[in-house]
């Protein structure tokens, strides 16, 4: 028995009975958190996890060839960038219906569990919500299942492609929710989003029209994004929460991702944050939660924001269209 359980089991059941649910379940969070050993008895001795913590998690995987990798390079620059980067398990979720006989993508998802990274569910075949009928999106899920428990690594997340679960349309959202439920999944949430997917579409459009790439203003833009998307959400989880939980940063298999991937995490570290696992971060309380709100769509922390109406900006400015593409025009296409 660890030494705060003990401290829990010599309390008076007497004292104990007055607390009602709520306040007996807060006492055993915070005498957990601090871990306390009781031989020792000063606060010298209490373990407290790092004020900021945050794991990593990929979308869309397998992905074909980009504006600079292909689907070969990519995945292996990942794994091995993830390696230098110390980044000991990532979430990958993942879009089996993309697998194809013959082909590399299944290898590819096989050798992010083998690197000791856990692979989820993203539907089979990355459909969209607002694309389908709940009955249809869950049979989306279903064929993902079919080949994501046979493997090594799977954890039973389901993350809603384009963080999106049923916009204003309650009864889908609710639908969809009963049925991850259902089927034991639980909602692969993501507390903070830079949109490197959107720098990285507009990445491949330019190199498509010939224009020249500044490939150092393209880094210096994906990792200030990212640690800047990072501090926003610590904020409003503070304001929202009150406290700091364990943060899931949402990236993709993309390839300026998996390019600038160490000078990412040295700059998220550089600025006071400690990368966890993936396991470590979902074990928070805080994807317990089920927000109810007018828009069912973006990040966790975004979502319990609007739903409990925390005054100030709700949303990261830059995972928007006008200011991303202002951003990538005026500091990464210009010349070398």
């Amino acid at each position: 028995m660890s030494g705060a359980l003990r401290q829990i089991a010599r309390l008076p059941w007497a004292f104990v009975v007055l607390f009602d649910i709520a306040a007996f379940t807060a006492l055993v969070a915070v005498l957990l958190l601090l871990s306390v050993d009781p031989a020792k008895g000063d606060a010298t001795h209490v373990k407290r996890l790092p004020e900021k913590r945050i794991a990593l998690s990929f979308d869309d995987s397998p992905r074909g060839r980009g504006a600079f990798l292909d689907h070969v390079k990519r995945p292996r620059l990942l794994i091995d960038n993830l390696r230098r980067a110390r980044v000991k398990q990532a979430a990958f979720f993942v879009n089996p219906g993309r697998i194809t006989a013959g082909d590399l993508n299944e290898a590819n998802l096989l050798a992010f569990a083998r690197s000791g990274h856990v692979l989820a569910n993203h539907t089979a075949n990355h459909l969209p919500l607002f694309s389908a009928s709940p009955e249809r999106f869950l049979a989306d899920i279903d064929e993902a299942e079919i080949w994501l428990r046979k493997q090594k690594g799977y954890r039973p997340w389901f993350r809603f492609p384009a963080l999106y679960e049923g916009g204003p349309n309650d009864k889908v959202r609710d639908a969809v929710r009963l049925g991850l439920k259902v089927r034991g999944l639980k909602n692969g949430y993501a507390t903070i989003d830079g949109w490197d997917w959107k720098l990285d579409s507009l990445v491949r459009k330019a190199e498509d029209v010939g224009q020249k790439v500044n490939k150092k203003a393209l880094r210096d833009l994906f990792v200030e994004s990212h640690v800047e998307a990072a501090a926003f959400a610590d904020r409003l989880a503070k304001r929202t929460l009150g406290r700091s939980p364990a943060h899931m940063l949402l990236l993709h298999d993309a390839d300026i991702t998996a390019m600038y991937l160490p000078d990412l995490v040295k700059a998220l570290r550089d600025d006071g944050w400690t990368i966890i696992t993936a396991d470590e971060a979902y074990a928070d309380p805080v994807y317990q939660s089920e927000p109810v709100v007018a828009d069912a769509y973006g990040t966790l922390i975004e979502m319990l924001s609007w739903e409990k109406a925390v005054p100030g900006p709700r949303w990261f400015e830059r995972n928007t269209d006008k200011v991303a593409i202002r951003l990538f025009n005026e500091r990464v296409l210009r010349s070398e």
